[in-house]
């Protein structure tokens, strides 16, 4: 059986944060869909089509990677992509708590899907989407929070 992960987040913008979770949990499974989670109550800064064509600018050299967009729970899409992991990057205690509080309901939901946490490196676990957004509104520099494949996109 192929082993398939989900990445689930907004990737609003992907960061080089996300980008480094993929890259380093490549030998650990037979494909990753980066899962762009559509959420109609949140605004995104930049649109799905965007985000889509960066992430698979970021990863076109992977042929194990591929880029999806999903409505409603991160389980069900795992569901029905058949896949056995669910993949989360963990920047700090913070953020393993809540992964821990998640990975348990979604374990109650569907017990067959394994969550896997990948830790960020320490240069990166600063970087969030959050603050990269604010830094491309005040027009500030990313070349250090984005892949390079997109960075030009925010000269």
């Amino acid at each position: 059986m192929k082993k398939i992960a989900v990445f689930p987040g907004s990737f609003d913008p992907i960061t080089k944060g996300h980008s480094d979770i993929v890259l380093r949990s490549l030998p650990l499974f037979d494909e990753i869909i980066i899962a762009i989670g559509v959420n109609s109550q949140k605004q995104s800064l930049f649109s799905l089509e965007q985000r889509i064509a960066w992430i698979k600018q970021v990863f076109k050299e992977q042929p194990k990677v591929r880029v999806e967009s999903y409505e409603g729970l991160t389980v069900n899409f795992c569901a029905k992509m058949q896949a056995g992991y669910l993949l989360r990057g963990i920047r700090s205690s913070a953020d393993f708590e809540y992964e821990k509080t998640i990975a348990h309901l979604n374990h109650d939901m569907l017990p067959e899907v394994e969550t896997v946490l990948i830790l960020a490196r320490p240069e990166l676990s600063s970087i969030s989407s959050t603050i990269v957004r604010e830094i491309i509104r005040g027009k500030g520099k990313v070349e250090k929070f984005v892949p390079a494949e997109i960075a030009n996109d925010f000269k």
